[in-house]
């Protein structure tokens, strides 16, 4: 395993976008799904990078990039579409020890962005280091169909009811079976079909 699997915090996190065309606009896409503080730096963006940053949800800078746009920054992607740029805003990420993704190029990363199925706070990931991104999308794909759409309304539920459940069953085994048979039965249907209101799921 090359590059390790985790999840990382980007709640108001700075993450620096260089690039300026279709592929820096995936990775923003992606971006915006989190509550992260992007900024895009570019010489020139694509209509649809420039109408975010008049709506404010990105900050454009239309300037070739310099050393300095990387302080303070969590993540950089990198997408400028110039081999020689994209190498040397990655050597500049690695030499400060930012985590840097070069579309594209895993030989110049030193994080990748899996394929993502997204059933928010659910978040299933799948990579294949670069090596068969086809595959990845195959496997996502397979889980969207199998993983409902209001899956997520189920972990949410249950969160809610943790706190309440450490109280009841102090036991940790048989907590575990509590939930074990709570998440696989009516309550499951319930919090899926969002039927559940509020604290009635108590």
């Amino acid at each position: 395993m090359r590059f390790f699997p985790l999840f990382t915090d980007l709640q108001g996190a700075s993450v620096l976008v260089v690039g300026g065309g279709e592929q820096a606009a995936q990775k923003v896409r992606l971006l915006l799904r989190t509550a992260a503080r992007i900024t895009l730096v570019a010489p020139q963006a694509n209509d649809e990078l420039a109408q975010l940053a008049r709506e404010g949800r990105v900050e454009l800078a239309k300037r070739p990039f310099l050393e300095s746009d990387l302080a303070g920054r969590r993540l950089v992607y990198v997408a400028t579409g110039d081999l020689a740029q994209d190498r040397a805003v990655s050597a500049a990420a690695q030499a400060g020890a930012i985590p840097v993704n070069v579309v594209d190029r895993p030989d110049l990363s030193t994080f990748i962005t899996p394929a993502i199925v997204d059933r928010a706070p659910v978040t299933v990931a799948i990579g294949t280091e670069g090596a068969a991104p086809i595959l990845a999308r195959e496997i996502k794909t397979r889980l969207e169909a199998w993983l409902p759409a209001n899956f997520g309304h189920l972990a949410r539920h249950a969160q809610a009811l943790r706190d309440d459940m450490a109280k009841r069953f102090p036991e940790t085994r048989t907590r575990r079976r509590v939930w074990e048979r709570l998440l696989a039965g009516a309550f499951r249907r319930a919090a899926i079909e969002s039927t559940i209101k509020g604290r009635a799921a108590t």
